[in-house]
């Protein structure tokens, strides 16, 4: 692939940041991937990413909250060999603030505090929403999703969150919207609001999507989710939410 091909470009977008230093930029590589948990990695890829790190972050990386590995320290000249080689290692998705760089805590697949699982709710939200024309056309967006209400996932300061809960010894979620995380994109910090009675795992995906489509309905040109849904209000996307329950209880697995 062209290093100045398409998909670096969108790279550069997303996944690069300024510095205080001229000719310094930081990256973030993105460890949200189809058939891996997000923020997983493996011990062959951790060797890899010490090695990248010594040859373009003066040996420094950092593990974000949003679940991702950060580079403070590399040279702009080196971004097209970093990028080549993060392309190899599966790491380098220009998804950073958007939908798919989800945070995601481990849930009931691996916390014994959990209400419900994390994971396969992430899995399906991932595979649904890998075509980068989509995901750069919805905009920055803040999903965050927590198995119970520790909320690891800090799914209440998403823009989108979700909330497994138990009733009656089965999964079910809670959907909220209008998070903040007091970020300069989302405003001063608030939790969200539940837009009904819960989900179950096999409806969430496509209550998200019925959320998006509407976002996609009612926004202005430029406009992203979340000023769109403080402009508009809850009303229209709590409709569309709770028209998109299934007759059928359904698994997914």
């Amino acid at each position: 692939v062209d290093p100045q091909g398409q998909l670096y470009k969108r790279w550069l977008q997303q996944n690069v940041r300024g510095h205080k230093l001229p000719g310094l930029k930081t990256v973030t590589l993105s460890f949200k991937r189809v058939g891996l948990a997000p923020g997983d990695a493996d011990a062959d890829t951790l060797d890899a990413l010490a090695q990248l790190a010594d040859q373009f972050s003066a040996g420094e990386a950092r593990v974000t909250h949003e679940q991702n590995l950060m580079f403070p320290w590399v040279f702009e000249s080196d971004l097209p060999a970093l990028y080549e080689a993060a392309r190899g290692l599966g790491l380098a998705q220009p998804n950073i603030g958007l939908l798919s760089d989800m945070i995601v805590c481990p849930g009931g697949d691996y916390c014994s505090l959990a209400n419900a699982r994390s994971l396969p709710i992430a899995a399906a939200l991932t595979e649904r929403y890998q075509d980068l024309d989509e995901l750069f056309d919805l905009g920055p967006i803040d999903l965050h999703m927590s198995g119970c209400i520790n909320s690891c996932g800090h799914h209440h300061s998403g823009h989108i969150g979700i909330l497994g809960v138990d009733k009656d010894g089965k999964e079910w979620y809670q959907i909220s919207l209008g998070g903040s995380d007091g970020s300069a994109l989302s405003g001063p910090s608030t939790p969200g609001k539940v837009v009904g009675p819960s989900f179950g795992a096999n409806e969430v995906p496509d209550v998200i999507e019925a959320v998006l489509d509407t976002y996609r309905q009612v926004r202005h040109s430029g406009e992203a989710f979340i000023d769109t849904l403080r402009r508009v209000g809850m009303d229209a996307f709590k409709v569309a939410a709770n028209n998109a329950r299934h007759s059928a209880e359904l698994e997914l697995v």
